[in-house]
């Protein structure tokens, strides 16, 4: 049998069915709100995995915003909406609408929009593991994962008279 047909013959195999089926989660746009992280970035935080470290998030960054030096424990993945920006270690390579980035976890990098902008950079960014934020000597000055940045949303939202409630969590 060629390997052709292998593949044919294994496509044709019925798949197993998950019980109970599960409906896929829509959110609209505006059913989890922005807040404002007061260092010119804001967050809409999208979806939560406490049990495998996955945050999934649609940030905005301000013209002249530049976010702590920073690195993550596992992979990284961004889709440029609008805007502009780039990491200040990578100065020529400049994300912008339509852009995708791939980050291996332990790439050291410092985000920040680009000089002159006039609007935000929007990018979608779903996030393995932690962010580890570090200060020009290596040294770590805090660290964000799934538990709490989904804690620090909700306070946020709260606190800004906002609901969280739509954010989409597993784990909890």
């Amino acid at each position: 049998m060629s390997a052709y047909q292998q593949v044919l013959d294994a496509m044709k195999q019925a798949p197993t069915v998950p019980s109970p089926l599960r409906p896929a989660m829509l959110r609209t746009e505006t059913e989890t709100p922005f807040v404002n992280l007061a260092d010119g970035s804001h967050l809409q935080l999208l979806q939560v995995d406490l049990t495998q470290g996955l945050w999934v998030v649609r940030m905005r960054f301000d013209p002249g915003c530049a976010i702590e030096r920073h690195y993550h424990t596992g992979p990284v993945y961004a889709f440029t909406l609008k805007g502009r920006w780039r990491y200040r270690e990578y100065p020529d390579e400049v994300n912008e609408a339509g852009s995708y980035l791939f980050e291996p976890a332990g790439s050291v990098h410092t985000l920040e929009t680009m000089p002159g902008e006039t609007e935000p950079a929007e990018v979608w960014f779903a996030v393995h593991g932690a962010n580890v934020n570090i200060d020009e000597s290596g040294e770590v000055t805090s660290v964000l994962d799934a538990a709490s940045v989904l804690n620090i949303y909700r306070a946020l939202c709260q606190a800004s008279g906002q609901s969280a409630e739509n954010v989409i969590v597993f784990g909890e």
